[in-house]
C-alpha cells in the first residue's frame, strides 16, 4: 500500500512503535545507517560541543591565510 518514514528519537519509541506494528501485524523493515558509525559519534559529540559552547570559531576571511 504505502510506505511511511519515521525517525523514534529513543529507544522507548522505537520499542514502543515495534509493539504496536507487531500487534497490528504490520511488517517493519530496519534499515542501517549508509553512515560509518564511529563517523555518526565524532559528529554527534561535535554537535554537543558546539551547544555547550565549546570548541574553536573560524573568521572564514581568514581560511586561506
Amino acid at each position: 500500500m504505502e510506505t511511511i518514514t519515521v525517525h523514534p528519537q529513543t529507544k522507548e519509541q522505537l520499542s514502543a512503535l515495534e509493539i504496536v506494528l507487531n500487534a497490528m501485524n504490520i511488517p517493519l523493515k530496519e534499515e542501517e545507517s549508509p553512515y560509518n558509525a564511529d563517523f555518526v559519534a565524532k559528529i554527534k559529540r561535535g554537535e554537543k560541543a558546539a551547544r555547550e559552547g565549546k570548541g574553536i570559531k573560524v573568521n572564514v576571511a581568514n581560511l586561506w591565510k
